[in-house]
């Protein structure tokens, strides 16, 4: 007999991230939500090898493949062969948390039309009992959807939830020479559509493992901005002001370390604020290289780590 159509569908594109994409697929289950809900769509961007031996390991779990690079129109090969009428978008490189998908659900079933979802990121540890800098670091700034979703009205891709109808009405996400997540929010909150921001609704993301991948990270935030500016002489100037406004920052930012609930003792506060000043610093010093040399900053080649970053969400 044929199955039902399931709930939910979730997406994952995948590059070069077997190890990780294993346990995104052990967190998934284990979702408190019955299996035959929800189906699981893992898309392939140019992996080296296909991850068919990790995919073998989860029955019911579809490999499909997008050959034009970027997480984006991976995420969009995955939402023409869904089969559900909701969406859910989360990273290889990512856990849910057992109760991701019924707080999604239960969520969009009491929401109003044109609403979208986005989640809670938590930094996930392996060690529960001490914070590494990296780890202290982005527990405080990174994966910020709250303010995301918030204040600036978009959500990041690794946490999103949409109907399908809605997806397809608001139109595919665009590939690697923009972000993807605040492209898309901006053209669906010019179609009408609000994010409302779930908090039970949870994934875990690693820490990076050193500062060259917030380098990185960073390399490809600046390239995306720059690549939507006009490079006129006002452009240029607010440029530079906003290069000086992010090397000043930390003035006020390790407030929110010393305050931050994410982190705990002096010793993670310390790490963190260390970190938050080389990676203010280096953001300054990027920003205004790049314009005093009108280069491109190479963030999407020749590296192991650039493509894998690539498939991260704004954080």
């Amino acid at each position: 007999m044929k199955p039902n159509k399931p709930l939910i569908s979730v997406i994952i594109p995948h590059l070069n991230q077997p190890d990780s994409l294993e346990h995104c697929l052990d967190s998934l289950q284990s979702q408190t939500l019955e299996r035959a809900a929800f189906e699981i769509i893992v898309v392939d961007n140019g992996s080296t090898s296909l991850p068919r031996a990790t995919i073998e390991r989860y029955p019911d779990t579809r490999l499909l493949q997008e050959a034009k690079p970027g997480p984006g129109l991976a995420r969009n090969r995955g939402v023409e062969a869904a089969n559900a009428d909701t969406l859910a978008f989360i990273d290889a490189d990512c856990r849910a948390h057992p109760d991701w998908l019924v707080s999604a659900l239960g969520a969009l079933q009491t929401a109003p039309p044109r609403t979208i979802l986005g989640g809670d990121v938590q930094i996930w540890r392996e060690c529960k009992t001490t914070f590494t800098a990296l780890e202290a670091y982005e527990s405080v700034f990174a994966y910020r959807f709250k303010l995301y979703i918030e204040q600036h009205g978009f959500s990041g891709t690794g946490n999103l939830v949409v109907r399908k109808s809605d997806f397809e009405d608001i139109g595919p996400f665009r590939g690697i020479d923009v972000a993807e997540d605040i492209d898309w929010g901006r053209r669906a909150r010019a179609a009408g559509y609000i994010f409302r921001y779930i908090p039970k609704m949870v994934v875990f993301h690693p820490a990076r493992q050193s500062l060259r991948d917030l380098w990185v990270k960073w390399d490809r935030h600046i390239q995306h901005a720059v690549n939507v500016g006009d490079r006129t002489v006002k452009w240029r100037a607010k440029w530079c002001l906003r290069a000086l406004a992010i090397l000043i920052s930390p003035l006020i930012d390790w407030t929110k370390v010393v305050f931050s609930d994410r982190i705990r003792g002096a010793a993670a506060r310390f790490k963190a604020i260390w970190v938050l000043l080389a990676v203010r610093s280096y953001r300054a010093y990027r920003m205004i290289n790049l314009i005093l040399a009108n280069k491109s900053v190479v963030w999407n080649r020749n590296s192991t780590i650039l493509k894998t970053d690539v498939h991260n969400d704004m954080a």
